[in-house]
């Protein structure tokens, strides 16, 4: 049997492009990688430092990234750790910037939030 997955769907002239949430989540933990300052990323349920494309008790789509693709835009959860030495409200919000310009580039997917929670700092 197949999984349930959602998608978030796209109408165009000649039918419709219907892009799964997990695409939508690893196009979002590719942007976080890149932030200077975030050293992981975390489940949201207060779990520990996650790899960041473990699939394994994923929720929905990749570890650390929850998206709600409820109404006319995307709204994104980001659960990360920062590197200590780092200005929190920088990283976050370098962070935010870089998920929503590149779910918007690579999805066409409009992307009204983005949250950014800080589930830790680490030392090393």
């Amino acid at each position: 049997m197949g999984e349930s997955r959602e998608y978030m769907t796209l109408p165009e002239e000649n039918g419709s492009i219907n892009i799964a949430e997990e695409v939508i989540a690893a196009i979002a933990v590719g942007a976080v990688r890149d932030v200077e300052g975030v050293s992981g990323m975390m489940s949201g349920m207060g779990g520990s430092v996650t790899d960041l494309m473990n699939k394994k008790n994923a929720q929905k789509g990749t570890r650390g990234v929850k998206i709600d693709m409820t109404g006319a835009t995307l709204t994104l959860d980001i659960y990360l750790t920062v590197a200590y030495g780092h200005p929190i409200p920088e990283v976050a919000e370098n962070a935010q910037k870089a998920v929503a310009s590149s779910v918007e580039a690579m999805t066409g997917c409009p992307v009204g939030t983005v949250n950014i929670h800080v589930d830790g700092v680490t030392l090393a």
